[in-house]
């Protein structure tokens, strides 16, 4: 064996050993959701909401902001999603 051969075993032994310690400093479980982790869902009122979708129906065809809203609607999905996801994990 070289010196340059135990040298990188050493670091390898020291960053399995750093890493199993600093695991050690979790406080969650990696299959859980922190509380916080999950921004706030605005609300819009019902009037907003229909002036909204006035203002969509006059967009043209195929418009780069409608495609947009479709993708923000699969993100409030999401984040409604973790909140539900979150609020077991708080009142364990």
């Amino acid at each position: 064996m070289t010196p340059k051969e135990g040298c990188s075993r050493r670091r390898l032994v020291a960053l399995a050993l750093a890493t199993s310690l600093l695991s050690g400093c979790a406080t969650v479980g990696s299959d859980r959701v922190a509380q916080g982790t999950c921004p706030p869902v605005v609300e819009y009122s019902r009037e907003f909401q229909a002036r909204a979708a006035e203002e969509l129906a006059l967009l043209p065809e195929a418009s780069a902001v409608q495609d947009m809203l479709t993708d923000y609607a699969v993100v409030r999905d999401q984040l409604r999603a973790c909140k539900d996801a979150v609020s077991p994990v708080l009142h364990e």
